[in-house]
């Protein structure tokens, strides 16, 4: 069975690397023969951080789907096409938007220095933080503050684009058209109804979707209707999903899906 893990706010908390008593659970996994993908909204440069190196060989998704890798090498990219990357640069001037706009590997960041997203990204400096005109490509825009957010997200809504609105944080995560943590599983060769899924969030629901079974972890009202299970966040929430991986170890026996 393939076990596929969203990273913040699922297996790792405020801010922190994935715990090492969560490792262990995951490599317990693989000893009994499962798979272990990572699967985030962050781009694969700001994940490797959170995960101890013995596990970045690992397959991940970074970007919601826009970047995939495996042993550690990208093996796939996709990118905004020039006519609607040019529509949102022009929202981008016009509505005095701050922004976190990812490469294929560096970064353009216009936000505040006291912005909490600066917690995450590239705390280890393995990229560069240049002027948006020297990106290459571009595979993922968060925009942080605007005069019109909302007016924004309407503009926006007219393109072939995938958006994530996050309340809490109060940005706009955009994706290139046809994008999603699904996207990235099907290059990587997962099939529907192959995996079970950890999840927490709105950007989870295609993931949801095409999974045998789904636990999300809190509460979210979008992703909930597509949730199999659900795991309450508390101060124990580590403790509780180690029992809980443990218990599906056992797919193969005695699982107990309910």
């Amino acid at each position: 069975m393939k076990f596929v893990f969203d990273l913040d706010g699922t297996i790792c908390f405020k801010g922190q690397p994935v715990s090492e008593k969560l490792l262990i659970a995951l490599e317990k996994l693989v000893g009994q023969g499962h798979e272990i993908i990572f699967a985030s909204a962050r781009p694969i440069r700001d994940l490797l951080p959170i995960l101890h190196e013995r596990f970045h060989p690992y397959p991940m998704i970074g970007g919601n789907g826009s970047m995939v890798a495996i042993k550690g090498q990208t093996i796939s990219t996709v990118s905004f096409d020039e006519e609607t990357l040019a529509n949102i640069i022009d929202l981008v001037k016009g509505n005095n938007v701050s922004y976190l706009i990812d490469g294929d590997w560096d970064y353009a960041y216009t936000g505040p220095s006291t912005h909490p997203i600066l917690n995450n990204l590239d705390p280890q400096r393995r990229a560069k933080n240049v002027k948006l005109d020297e990106l290459e490509s571009i595979l993922k825009i968060l925009m942080l503050t605007s005069d019109n957010m909302k007016a924004i997200h309407k503009q926006l809504s007219k393109l072939d684009v995938v958006i994530h609105s996050h309340g809490n944080e109060r940005v706009l995560d955009i994706s290139p058209s046809g994008i999603d943590k699904w996207s990235g599983l099907q290059k990587l060769g997962v099939q529907e109804g192959e995996y079970i899924a950890f999840g927490n969030d709105a950007n989870d629901i295609t993931m949801f979707q095409h999974a045998m079974y789904s636990i999300m972890i809190g509460e979210s009202q979008q992703l909930a209707p597509y949730s199999s299970e659900q795991m309450l966040l508390s101060e124990d929430i580590e403790n509780l999903l180690v029992q809980r991986l443990i218990e599906l170890g056992d797919i193969n026996t005695n699982i107990k899906l309910v």
